[in-house]
């Protein structure tokens, strides 16, 4: 299919749906819901097209489980939408579907849990300590929400021009780029916020001694805990080790000075 992304009615709304893809999540389907919701004004051609069953099939087919980074599950919604717009076979559309879970996830984990998100917050503290005050708030918040815009953006055409053959849009110069300097990036940039921060807290009046024994107090509890865990880790179920570990940080919360 030749037809550009933009001319199919009801992109703008599919956009805009994109940054919703989490409002309806659920650890039955995940993603899944969003993902059908974000799908749907795209797929309505479909239905003139088809008629009203080809379009109910597919809504159904993007609404099925699917796991990934909120931020590139854009990429699999556009070629999704792409392939049921093609008129690709059903179980070649839920396989590929499956097939991103892993991928998509795996990178965004990257790029911007471990990257690009511990990059820009670090910033941020470093111009809070400059004396930047709110506006060093406001560049971590820019500089985070355009990268993240974009991704979205981008990945609904990335996914939309590959169709099928989307593994290729996964080995865009720009993400691999990405991917090899967000990591030091991250780490320079936290390395050099720490002493920073540290320094800015002194000199608002808190002694070094209650910093290091909030540090070390900290530090304790975390091993303390983890043993805890690892010693709970046979006996309990996972939703044990959840409610475990809630009671543990809300214990924390009420205790700490």
């Amino acid at each position: 299919m030749g037809v550009s992304l933009r001319a199919i009615p009801g992109f703008a709304v599919a956009t805009a749906r994109l940054f919703g893809i989490q409002s309806a999540f659920s650890y039955e389907r995940m993603l899944g819901i969003g993902f059908g919701h974000a799908s749907e004004p795209l797929l309505r051609s479909l239905r003139e097209r088809d008629g009203d069953t080809s379009y109910r099939a597919a809504l159904v087919r993007q609404s099925q489980f699917f796991n990934a980074h909120p931020y590139f599950a854009s990429i699999a919604i556009g070629a999704a939408v792409r392939a049921e717009l093609d008129g690709e076979a059903p179980e070649r559309i839920v396989r590929m579907r499956a097939a991103l879970c892993g991928p998509l996830g795996a990178l965004g984990d990257r790029l911007i849990w471990a990257g690009w998100l511990p990059a820009c917050v670090a910033l941020g503290l470093v111009l809070v300590t400059l004396g930047a005050g709110g506006w060093g708030v406001a560049a971590f918040l820019v500089l985070y929400n355009v990268v993240h815009v974009v991704l979205r953006v981008w990945g609904l055409r990335a996914g939309w021009r590959a169709g099928l053959r989307v593994s290729g849009a996964l080995a865009n110069p720009l993400l691999q780029l990405g991917l090899a300097i967000v990591g030091p990036l991250a780490a320079l940039a936290v390395g050099a916020a720490l002493p920073m921060v540290l320094g800015w807290v002194v000199r608002r009046g808190l002694a070094w001694s209650l910093v290091w024994g909030q540090f070390l107090a900290a530090l304790v509890g975390t091993v303390v805990f983890v043993a805890v865990l690892q010693w709970l880790h046979a006996r309990l179920s996972g939703l044990g080790l959840a409610m475990v570990g809630m009671g543990a940080a809300v214990l924390a919360g009420v205790l700490w000075p």
